[in-house]
């Protein structure tokens, strides 16, 4: 599945890592039909996630925010559409953002990245934008 994608072969070769490192991982993409694409190769390779779009119920969110952020979660990483949640979202147990496409609105994703700038964040933050012609 990840062979067919220069973004999906990244992908893939950077969560093998943050994963064996420890890291906690946010991924944003702009559209839903990808985060179904993304859904799948997470549930195909075992790695433990929760996902937020436009059509999850703020009571779906607020659980899937608070087993994400409880100590010792076991859920690596959490997909999200760049213009899901809005107001409200804390995700300050993740280190590492993820861009899979960025929005055409440069703003949102700064706000995307500001899902894991929170109080509360005890490490550094990195963040991935992922880019192709």
């Amino acid at each position: 599945m990840w062979e067919n994608s220069g973004k999906m072969q990244l992908l893939h070769k950077l969560l093998i890592k943050l994963k064996a490192r420890g890291s906690r991982v946010l991924v944003f993409c702009q559209m839903t039909r990808v985060l179904d694409i993304l859904e799948d190769y997470f549930r195909l390779v075992g790695h433990a996630y929760c996902r937020i779009d436009g059509s999850t119920s703020g009571e779906s969110r607020d659980s899937q925010m608070e087993e994400f952020n409880e100590d010792g979660s076991s859920k690596f990483a959490f997909l999200l559409s760049t213009r899901a949640g809005g107001l409200g979202i804390n995700l300050a147990t993740a280190d590492i953002v993820i861009l899979f496409d960025s929005d055409w609105n440069p703003q949102v994703d700064l706000q995307a990245m500001d899902r894991a700038h929170r109080i509360g964040q005890k490490k550094p933050v990195q963040v991935f934008r992922f880019v192709c012609e």
